[in-house]
């Protein structure tokens, strides 16, 4: 057990509710997705109160203020105690830039088509009938008579 100040920053993650598993916030430890103060961290690594937590999501990378390190997950109603978020607006324009553009960056040609490109392959493949019932403008009947 760690001292009554300090907590592992996995643990803290989820019990901050800022990951819904502990797993997954090892895994975002692990991949380099978390920092505190700057630096990049393991899981294993005690988290203290004023600590600055970074939290990389993509697009964007939340900030964190710690208040209090606990180990023990809380109710939602709660989290004011144990965490500030101080991230800045520049972070959420980003992601509502993100949100707004929405799949329009995609490089044409990659990725699954869209519905309107595949609208335009299944007119571009829907064959032309031939058959008798087919209309043309003259009758061979039509022709004789004038």
């Amino acid at each position: 057990m760690s001292n009554p100040g300090e907590a592992r920053i996995d643990k803290w993650l989820w019990a901050a509710r800022i990951y819904k598993t502990r797993t997954l916030a090892a895994d975002a430890c692990k991949n380099g997705r978390i920092s505190i103060n700057g630096a990049n961290v393991k899981a294993s690594r005690s988290v203290k109160v004023g600590d600055k937590v970074g939290v990389r999501k993509p697009p964007i990378t939340y900030t964190f203020l710690v208040k209090q390190a606990i180990e023990k997950r809380v109710g939602a109603k709660l989290l004011p105690d144990i965490l500030e978020n101080i991230t800045s607006p520049e972070q959420y324009e980003i992601l509502e830039l993100s949100r707004i553009s929405g799949f329009i960056d995609r490089a044409k040609g990659t990725g699954r088509p869209t519905k309107k490109d595949r609208r335009v392959i299944e007119d571009f493949q829907v064959p032309i009938s031939l058959d008798n019932d087919f209309y043309f403008p003259f009758d061979d009947d039509e022709e004789e008579d004038l």
